[in-house]
């Protein structure tokens, strides 16, 4: 079903593979490292230069298809590639391909006008910025979009901004500029139109970050997640993405594509791990036989390969058909992908965990980290619930249509 892979994808693909064996996994520790306080929300100097290095090797903007800054690469070619530097949780943001960035470059991409391009999209392709994406709040289950309170309020040739968001991802760090923000518009509108987005400076008065959120403990910097404060904050009616009552719009255009991504990059993840387990079960003895040679282990071994394996059809799957079909005609191929691949990862960095023993649960090995990312990604960008019951209306439909027929 699969096309092979181009000579343009493979040649990016080995050289992102030795870029990644050469700075990012020697450096991972650094890069990750969570005890730094001084200028912890700050790009390190040792992250601006690899970043550097990767846009002078090409490897910059990967998933940028939408003009001359990045790769044109197909959803297909880029899984590859997203595979790859997924393996490490320090790769994205060295080539600019990080979470939540991506998907407002996407937003703005499809969406800004010339002048909300200008002033956001340019510096965020050359990550002189970075940006937040504010919907999820404390107060309401935004599992149901529907329920978000944050209001945007016309006030003559301004739109007043008021509420609270949290898991804003981005938020905590000092490069981050502008947030896009989510909220009720016209609360009498059809219940999908009553939503707008809206481009907020994060130095505008009334904005405020009042504290990180940690995902089990990691508050994972200089981006991090954060709680965030809109006080009656005032921007132009300019700042208005694509209209009022469009948000709903616009959040399907963004979300499709960045879940694939994730689910991309957990490929690559679940592979390293799969890699380290193997590695530590050939490597240990226990009750006087290598843990590889006792048939619990690998048995599991056995399992993390078919599951793996089955995740990595799926996401590729989800991928060409976004290319072929379009986002929307590819979303229950995302949404299976989105549903089964972090939950697989996580399965497959847990079990790697517990053949590591105690050391699986230090930050001497990447595992606990991964493992609270894939956790998290269950409930972000929409909990798997979401998801199944989106899947469970289209075949129960799917069924009654042949119930008719017969």
């Amino acid at each position: 079903m699969f096309a092979e892979l181009d000579d343009k994808t493979k040649a990016l693909k080995e050289t992102l593979t030795e870029f990644m064996g050469a700075y990012v996994y020697p450096n991972e520790a650094e890069l990750l490292d969570e005890s730094r306080q001084e200028g912890r929300w700050a790009h390190s100097a040792l992250q601006r230069d690899l970043q550097a290095k990767a846009r002078e090797q090409g490897l910059w903007n990967l998933f940028y298809n939408h003009g001359p800054e990045g790769q044109g690469l197909s959803n297909y070619q880029y899984t590859h590639l997203c595979e790859t530097l997924g393996r490490s949780l320090a790769g994205p943001e060295i080539f600019n391909c990080n979470a939540p960035d991506v998907g407002n470059m996407e937003i703005l991409s499809v969406y800004g006008t010339d002048a909300q391009k200008e002033r956001w999209l340019k510096p965020l392709l050359n990550a002189e910025i970075r940006s937040c994406f504010a919907m999820t709040e404390p107060q309401v289950a935004s599992s149901d979009a529907t329920n978000i309170e944050t209001r945007i309020e016309r006030d003559g040739d301004e739109y007043v901004v008021t509420g609270r968001k949290w898991w804003t991802t981005g938020a905590m760090a000092d490069a981050c500029k502008v947030a896009i923000v989510m909220g009720k518009s016209d609360p009498d509108a059809p219940k999908h139109k009553q939503q707008s987005m809206i481009l907020v400076p994060m130095d505008s008065p009334g904005v405020t970050v009042t504290r990180p959120l940690a995902v089990y403990g990691f508050q994972h910097p200089p981006l991090g997640h954060a709680e965030v404060v809109f006080d009656k904050v005032r921007v132009p009616t300019d700042a208005m993405l694509l209209g009022e009552g469009r948000g709903f719009e616009i959040a399907q255009g963004r979300l499709g594509p960045g879940r694939i991504h994730h689910c991309m990059r957990f490929i690559g993840l679940a592979e390293r791990a799969m890699e380290a387990m193997c590695a530590r079960a050939g490597a240990r003895t226990a009750f006087g036989n290598r843990l590889s040679e006792m048939g619990g282990v690998r048995q599991v071994i056995g399992q993390c390969r078919t599951e793996l394996e089955a995740a990595r059809l799926m996401t590729l799957k989800a991928a060409w058909s976004m290319d072929r079909l379009g986002n929307k005609a590819a979303r229950h191929d995302i949404a299976m992908a989105k549903i089964f691949v972090p939950t697989v990862t996580g399965q497959i960095i847990d079990r790697a965990i517990q053949v590591h023993g105690g050391s699986g649960l230090s930050e001497d090995f990447f595992l606990a980290m991964a493992f609270a990312e894939t956790r998290f990604l269950r409930i972000g960008d929409g909990p798997d619930e979401v998801h199944r019951e989106a899947l469970a209306r289209t075949e129960l439909a799917r069924g009654g249509a042949t119930d008719n027929a017969a």
